[in-house]
């Protein structure tokens, strides 16, 4: 049972409640504003470029890297903007502020606190501060209603009532104006679920542009989830998910996992969670349904931006997406300004998942990446000498590969021996592991796998530091 914080923050909840009663099924529209259809998107020309994370005709989804806790930015394609949640207490709002200035908003239209926990509001006042204070201010504050006992949630109110910021409690059937891109408010019910449980009352966003879809749903678990598949059903299903939860093993559910479908999976939350997040279980069951897996404690920020069909994603690492190789990534610690890179577009309409860009590199020189067998039989670690990747000379004239590099996107780099020449039509098959070299077969070397299973960047690079190609697989 939640308990109000002081007897005034529970009146200003209980009275907003009251106001918002019956209104499910319409928008909440913030003030002097209205809910707005979604345009039809352009997708002809390249993928959408992290370049350009939204307001440019692109809608962009943000996972900002934040340690513990959780915070996502939606850029909508005229500019709009949208924030949900703003990291753990103990920054205060530091990363997630950091972030924000970083991409240029000048102005929050809406904010977003999915529930009270500390993890998740704890930059909360900072954010309405700063933006109240020095920059174009906050439309509107959205809050599931369920209150908290603590100092972090009191500050959040506290900072809504100095600077007048209107706030709505939301519930399922609501819709909340981002222009160019539906965000529908599938939880929670009304009717508080498991007692009034914070996490399984938070207020889950599904926000579609297009074709693309992408659903949040907070620390939603058990409950949550299963209240969601009964309500909702095949509306679920969305081409990307935020894993809930953390990915704590209470949540998703693989009865909710099938109904979402997801081709692509976030999680946010530390590397070092004192939670152990997220727990090994959920990681098996995003594996099982082979979903390809963003962590921010390893990827760093995770940006998504889609032109309606088409979405890029974008890290700020290359780090493993298969689930359960998540914690073989380094880690990357809140804070780290590194940009973001495109690693791989996932086409909505028909699942289908390729690389982000080639550079035009696949002709230079007459080189060409023939395959990647990234996927050694058996363990890749015992039998380096099966993975490999295979170059052909498609160009009319010998290529003199001598002092030649080959990298990956983490910056494992090979030289290519002196004297290795490759003739018109000819192919070299450059194996992990190790070896005697021959005319048509090279051996790294490695102790270790370095093409990822579940996508890479090849760059080759002449002796002169020319790059030739940068051609990604997935």
């Amino acid at each position: 049972m939640a308990v109000p914080v002081s007897r005034r923050h529970l009146a200003v909840a209980l009275a907003l409640a009251v106001l918002l009663a019956g209104c499910s099924g319409a928008p909440v529209p913030a003030p002097g504003g209205t809910a707005t259809s979604t345009p039809t998107p352009t997708v002809a020309g390249p993928p959408p470029s992290p370049d350009e994370p939204g307001g440019n005709g692109t809608f962009s989804v943000h996972f900002v890297n934040v340690g513990q806790g959780s915070a996502t930015l939606l850029v909508g394609p005229t500019g709009e903007t949208l924030l949900v949640d703003t990291g753990d207490f103990t920054d205060e709002g530091r990363h997630v502020l950091d972030y924000l200035r970083r991409q240029g908003i000048d102005r929050l239209d809406a904010l977003v606190s999915t529930h009270a926990d500390a993890d998740h509001i704890g930059g909360n006042a900072a954010v309405i501060e700063y933006y109240e204070t020095e920059a174009g201010g906050v439309g509107t504050v959205y809050d599931s209603g369920l209150v908290a006992s603590t100092r972090t949630y009191e500050r959040y109110l506290d900072a809504v009532e100095t600077h007048d910021v209107p706030l709505y409690v939301t519930h399922r059937g609501d819709e909340i104006p981002l222009a160019g891109v539906d965000v529908d408010v599938l939880g929670p019910p009304e009717t508080p679920l498991a007692g009034g449980d914070r996490n399984e009352n938070s207020v889950v966003l599904r926000a579609s542009f297009g074709e693309t879809s992408v659903l949040l749903t907070g620390d939603a678990e058990d409950a949550g989830e299963s209240t969601l598949v009964r309500t909702e059903g095949a509306a679920l299903r969305s081409t990307v998910l935020a894993v809930g939860h953390h990915g704590s093993r209470g949540s998703t559910d693989p009865v909710f996992l099938g109904a979402v479908d997801p081709r692509v999976a976030v999680i946010s939350s530390a590397a070092d969670s004192r939670y152990g997040h997220p727990h090994a279980e959920t990681l098996s069951r995003l594996a099982d349904r082979s979903v390809r897996t963003y962590w921010t404690a390893t990827h760093g920020h995770v940006v998504l931006v889609s032109d309606g069909a088409r979405t890029t994603v974008a890290t700020q690492r290359a780090a493993p997406t298969d689930p359960v190789r998540l914690r073989e990534g380094d880690p990357v610690p809140p804070g780290t300004t590194d940009p973001v890179t495109a690693r791989v577009t996932v086409d909505a309409t028909d699942g289908a998942t390729t690389p982000p860009v080639t550079d035009g590199g696949r002709d230079q020189g007459g080189l060409r990446l023939v395959t990647v067998h990234a996927d050694a039989e058996g363990d890749d670690r015992n039998n380096l000498d099966d993975e490999y990747l295979v170059l052909a000379n498609g160009g009319t004239e010998p290529l003199d590969l001598s002092g030649w590099t080959v990298a990956d996107a983490a910056g494992a780099t090979y030289t290519v021996p002196a004297g290795t020449t490759l003739a018109p039509g000819a192919t070299l098959t450059l194996h992990t592991g190790a070896g005697t070299d021959t005319a048509t077969d090279l051996y790294w070397g490695s102790t270790r796998p370095v093409w990822n299973n579940d996508g890479d960047t090849v760059i080759v690079t002449t002796a002169n530091g020319e790059r030739v190609l940068t051609e990604g697989y997935a």
